[in-house]
């Protein structure tokens, strides 16, 4: 009998393919599970396995995130960190120190400066650094400061710090390989120590050459993590000529091309979130300008060459008319779409619209962490102020989606957030806001298991992959987690503090606490 490279042993064994965990064992061979089981595996210990005894700890298929952004990532870790910087003089001191550091011209870039340091203005800053752009980002990222030269080299403001907005500057970072390429790295092994074994990167446009550093990666045997990448078009159309060249360049197991992204509607807070029905407070269904058209012949062009389009919804009519766009895909005989198109966020959807994305086979990317983003309260006032809660009875109804048979898969959108997967327990099964007490649509929520396998099996879904990887089944890679508790059994006001222990991907640990 063959014999195992590393075997690990424990009390709770969760493989994705029933709703419990149990007693058993997983043996690894190289890169593949060699088998999995309810016994000890002793059978496959030979002189040379491995043997790690991990008692009640959690042993999972490793976890997928199939909405992030590493570019957003990256504006988050790029230039002077100035947090320790009380005032507009101490900011410009550092600055300029930082300035030193760099080429002749080359952009300053600072991030955790203070807001409201008024003294900080455009003016100031061109009196200061002349034709060198400069942008400070304020805690958070979602404003900054800027000069004149930064605002004509980049084309965006202090108020549109989003990433769509700030591509030239991300192309900019992006260029800058030392940095950028040790950074990838780092996220990544930021996302090992979550338990992510896989990601989809939502890439603009056409990454602007960081395709070129993932194959390197790849051909380096570099990447501790499955990267799929798609193209989001920001600074130019949709380019499917890009499309197929990245789908003929990259077919291995750890760097796929995915297809394409766009965003529709926005946030129902903003009035932006398109509604089938008016808000209470605005005689608007929505206060955006979404051009369904074009959307609507980018997905089917995109169909039609065999990529899958997703597409971020948040308010009910959103959905709706993303789910429409979908009909029109090609379908096989059970009348599900062909490729695997997907709906991003889904925040307030309409059941009956639930029950067609299950029909066509449309994959849901849900964020099951967003309530942490808000307090109960302040949620809770903005969805009676904007829609009434006979409508806010359709907040994230993940109960719905799963009982209508829509394939779940979980993304973070980070980094609005970084991927927790007990977080996400205490969040989408406990229905809880952050600070605790009712649970807020208790009924929408789905069970441990179903989560779990939606961060496993259902991202690998959502990936094409299933078949190689999202279940604990011999002969499949060996892409595990463990977490530190059986969150099965965990109370969900402790289930936050439980953390990811191990991680293996490909067969390799690249990550280890225990």
């Amino acid at each position: 009998m063959q014999k195992a490279d590393i075997l690990l042993r424990s009390n709770a064994v969760f493989t994705g393919l029933g709703s419990a965990p149990e007693p058993g064992f997983v043996a690894v061979s190289g890169n593949k599970i060699l088998a999995a089981g309810p016994s000890d595996g002793a059978s496959y210990a030979g002189p040379d396995t491995s043997i790690l005894e991990l008692g009640d700890r959690l042993i999972c298929p490793g976890f997928t995130d199939v909405h992030c952004f590493f570019t957003g990532y990256l504006l988050t870790r790029a230039g002077a960190d100035l947090n320790t910087c009380a005032d507009a003089g101490q900011v410009i001191e550092a600055a300029r120190a930082y300035q030193q550091t760099l080429e002749a011209g080359a952009t300053v870039l600072a991030r955790n400066v203070l807001p409201g340091l008024k003294e900080l203005t455009t003016e100031r800053l061109d009196r200061e650094f002349g034709e060198v752009p400069v942008i400070l980002f304020m805690e958070g990222g979602e404003s900054c400061y800027m000069n004149s030269a930064a605002l004509r080299e980049y084309r965006f403001t202090p108020d549109t710090c989003w990433s769509e907005s700030c591509w030239r500057l991300l192309r900019y970072i992006l260029d800058q390989k030392d940095f950028s390429v040790t950074e990838f790295k780092n996220y990544l092994s930021m996302m090992n120590a979550r338990g992510i074994t896989s990601v989809k990167e939502m890439g603009f446009d056409d990454f602007y050459g960081f395709t070129e550093e993932l194959k390197k990666l790849e051909q380096e045997q570099a990447l501790t993590a499955r990267v799929h990448f798609m193209s989001q078009p920001v600074g130019a159309s949709m380019n499917l000529e890009y499309g197929k060249q990245m789908r003929e360049a990259f077919t291995g197991s750890f760097v796929r091309f995915s297809g394409y992204n766009q965003m529709t509607d926005g946030s129902i807070s903003q009035l932006e979130g398109e509604m089938k029905a008016p808000y209470l407070c605005a005689d608007t269904c929505c206060a955006k300008d979404i051009d369904w058209e074009g959307l609507k012949r980018d997905a089917l062009a995109a169909d039609r060459e065999g990529f899958r389009f997703s597409l971020h919804a948040q308010g009910d009519g959103a959905i709706g008319k993303t789910i429409d766009i979908f009909d029109q895909c090609r379908k096989g005989p059970d009348g599900k779409v062909k490729i695997r198109q997907a709906i991003t966020d889904l925040e307030c959807s309409d059941p009956a619209d639930l029950e067609r994305m299950g029909r066509l086979g449309i994959v849901a990317e849900v964020y099951p962490q967003i309530m942490s983003t808000s307090d109960r309260e302040g949620k809770l006032s903005m969805i009676r102020k904007k829609i009434g809660m006979d409508r806010g009875r359709n907040y994230w109804n993940r109960r719905k989606m799963a009982d209508s048979g829509v394939v779940l898969s979980c993304g973070t959108d980070l980094p609005l957030l970084y991927d927790n997967i007990p977080e996400s327990i205490y969040h989408a099964v406990g229905g809880q806001f952050p600070e605790g007490g009712e649970p807020f649509n208790k009924e929408n929520t789905l069970t441990v298991a179903e989560l779990l396998k939606a961060w496993t099996w259902g991202g690998q879904y959502n990936l094409g992959c299933e078949e190689q990887l999202g279940t604990l089944e011999a002969g499949k890679l060996a892409d595990i987690a463990v977490l530190d508790e059986n969150v099965f059994e965990t109370p969900m006001d402790r289930i936050r503090g439980v953390s990811v222990c191990l991680t293996m991907v490909d067969g390799a640990i690249v990550h280890r606490t225990v």
